[in-house]
């Protein structure tokens, strides 16, 4: 099947649209026009998707490299030709598909839309450190707390480290340690780099200083602040994992959230059984300390 001149528009009914779903703008795009009514149905194919069906003779590296259409009639419309084939479907965007009408019009569109292709990959590139749209709207402020909440995890182990030299504790934070960088790398996985908070430098001097400073009291201080800080992090971790299941979606984040709260339990329980005595006044102003810092923290992180 020939793909269309572009100066050829066919206005007669859209019934396919190829985009490339990998494309942050091309997804964005795409959900305005879905979001539109239009007068017949469309049906939009992604084709980055590895099981779907593309038009017989059209290889995928040319439907991923530019907007493609087929009408009703098995016209295949490539470039600016498509786009105006869209508009003209979509209530609102029709006065686009006028315009395209004027001599020379379409031209110029194509050579913009050509000009614009060989930049396209760096704009992609730069829009991901954005894109959120593979997570829950309403939880993008809490795993912004969670990334920060993590970072400041690994740099309380690493206070510790810088600190202690009783072996039983070097050992428990080197071990925990491995855990809290495994849960903030899937977090820089997770979330886009200009999602997450501008505070991490903040974090990262007072997740060492909350290692570091019960340190130099000896390991009973070092386990009661992992243990105050875990009892925080399990319900936080809690009642993103209960949001998750009132939306009924996002399957694989909330079984993510699950593993990283189940690590999180393991380690204030490990702490809880190393305090089994009642701590002084100090002790319990620290842990009270410890506990309200982190309520302040992930509310500067949820919006900061």
């Amino acid at each position: 099947m020939a793909v269309k001149d572009p100066q050829v528009v066919n206005q007669s009914q859209c019934v396919e649209v190829y985009f490339d779903g990998s494309c942050p703008m091309c997804r964005r795009e795409i959900a305005v026009y879905q979001n539109i009514t239009p007068d017949q149905p469309i049906a939009w194919v992604d084709v980055s998707k590895p099981d779907t069906p593309l038009p017989q003779g059209q290889p995928k590296e040319q439907l991923m490299a530019r907007f493609h259409t087929r009408t009703a009639q098995g016209e295949l419309l490539s470039g600016a030709a498509a786009f105006v084939h869209v508009w003209a479907q979509l209530p609102g965007w029709r006065v686009l598909a006028w315009l395209a009408k004027v001599p020379g019009m379409l031209w110029v569109m194509e050579k913009a839309y050509n000009g614009f292709l060989p930049v396209r990959p760096a704009i992609q590139r730069f829009i991901l450190k954005f894109d959120t749209s593979h997570l829950p709207p309403t939880l993008v402020a809490d795993l912004r707390t969670d990334h920060a909440g993590e970072t400041g995890a690994v740099w309380i182990y690493k206070g510790i480290l810088a600190v202690s030299r009783n072996p039983e504790v070097r050992a428990f934070a080197s071990e925990h340690l491995q855990t809290e960088q495994r849960h903030l790398n899937a977090m820089n996985t997770l979330l886009p780099v200009f999602r997450r908070s501008w505070l991490l430098v903040p974090w990262r001097i007072a997740g060492f200083l909350t290692g570091a400073l019960p340190a130099l009291f000896g390991p009973v201080a070092v386990y009661r602040t992992i243990a105050a800080v875990e009892t925080f992090v399990n319900l936080h971790y809690q009642e993103q994992i209960e949001k998750l299941t009132a939306l009924g979606t996002h399957q694989d984040l909330k079984a993510q959230l699950i593993e990283f709260q189940l690590d999180e339990c393991a380690h204030r329980d490990e702490a809880a059984a190393k305090t089994t005595k009642p701590g002084g006044l100090i002790a319990r102003l620290w842990v009270s300390a410890v506990g309200s810092g982190s309520k302040v923290a992930v509310t500067l992180a949820r919006f900061i």
